[in-house]
């Protein structure tokens, strides 16, 4: 897969996996950005200055806001669109997408109403073509600074996750392969809504204590929930489960955990959403995983919470005092 490889979506995993792809000579990178404001100025000035300032786009990057132009020949297409704007953004587009391309989807996320992952949703829009999801530990603020970083490319099809693996693996980004797409979807997925409830610790001081048992208990939750919809309990346990919860809910580039720590300290969710840059997944996902989880009788404590935080107006300590205070019960 030597040919041209399309980015969909200029935010900055997009704009970090454009960088990465183009890190091999010779390879040809569009990356694809819906504003024409965005695509003249990223151009320009070969920087994303929102959302990656300080990190060049290489000349070998195309950019553009030409959709039929972006994915013309490509070999490969790259999704990086936010879950809640998915759907629409693809449907927007479908049509000049060329027929058959396989999709790698680096989209966390599950979608309200329909309960589909990322995955689900580009098949559902596009068709039945080959999707694999590549998830894990890879903050774009890091991976496209060249820090170290594995993740996990995970799907059905062994020759096309062989293909994804070498295409993105260079000295400093190794990928694994996996063929629980379910399973590494989910657990992306809900890391996120964990994140929320361990930037509330932050928020409130709670110390480490506090947010090594919450990340101990929200891996359990996770697990819980990947499990009784089809995934492989070894999953979470990997780089998509533990791996990404860790990074996700300890960096300073989380707006996840960002998200969280804000309501820690009293913000509302309308004040935070106007102070972060991007797409905080993790308070669209509550919901779906909160809705699915009561239909499905699935225990899910933490997620809960974070639910009542970010939607009903509870409290982040009576939050607290509501998780502390549950029925004692065996760990396992």
């Amino acid at each position: 897969m030597a040919g041209k490889v399309t980015v969909l979506g200029g935010g900055a995993m997009g704009t970090g996996c454009s960088i990465l792809l183009a890190e091999r000579p010779g390879r040809e990178v569009t990356l694809w950005t819906r504003s024409p404001a965005a695509a003249a100025e990223m151009t320009a000035t070969r920087e994303n200055r929102r959302l990656l300032p300080g990190v060049r786009v290489p000349d070998a990057v195309t950019i553009t806001s030409d959709v039929a132009a972006a994915a013309q020949e490509s070999e490969l297409l790259v999704v990086a669109i936010p879950t809640a704007y998915l759907r629409q953004s693809l449907t927007a587009i479908a049509r000049e997408l060329p027929a058959g391309v396989p999709i790698v989807s680096v989209v966390k996320g599950i979608e309200n109403d329909t309960f589909l992952t990322p995955s689900r949703i580009i098949r559902d829009v596009v068709g039945e073509i080959d999707v694999v999801a590549l998830c894990g530990p890879s903050h774009a603020e890091e991976f496209a600074r060249r820090l170290p970083a594995s993740v996990v490319v995970a799907g059905s099809n062994d020759v096309l996750l062989r293909e994804v693996q070498s295409l993105f693996t260079t000295d400093r980004f190794r990928v694994y392969t996996n063929h629980d797409i379910v399973g590494v979807e989910l657990a992306a997925a809900l890391k996120n809504v964990v994140a929320i409830a361990a930037g509330i610790c932050d928020g409130l001081k709670y110390g480490d204590n506090a947010k090594a048992a919450l990340l101990t208990r929200g891996i359990v939750e996770i697990s819980r929930f990947g499990v009784a919809l089809g995934a492989e309990l070894a999953t979470f346990a990997g780089l998509a489960g533990i791996g990404d919860l860790i990074t996700t809910c300890f960096s300073p580039y989380g707006r996840n955990r960002r998200v969280g720590e804000r309501l820690g300290q009293g913000a509302t969710l309308a004040e935070i959403t106007a102070e972060i840059h991007g797409v905080a997944e993790g308070v669209t996902t509550c919901k779906s995983v909160y809705d699915l989880a009561r239909k499905q009788g699935i225990d899910m404590p933490i997620c809960t919470e974070v639910y009542r935080v970010l939607f009903e107006g509870k409290s982040a300590v009576a939050t607290t005092d509501s998780l502390m205070m549950r029925p004692l019960r065996a760990e396992a």
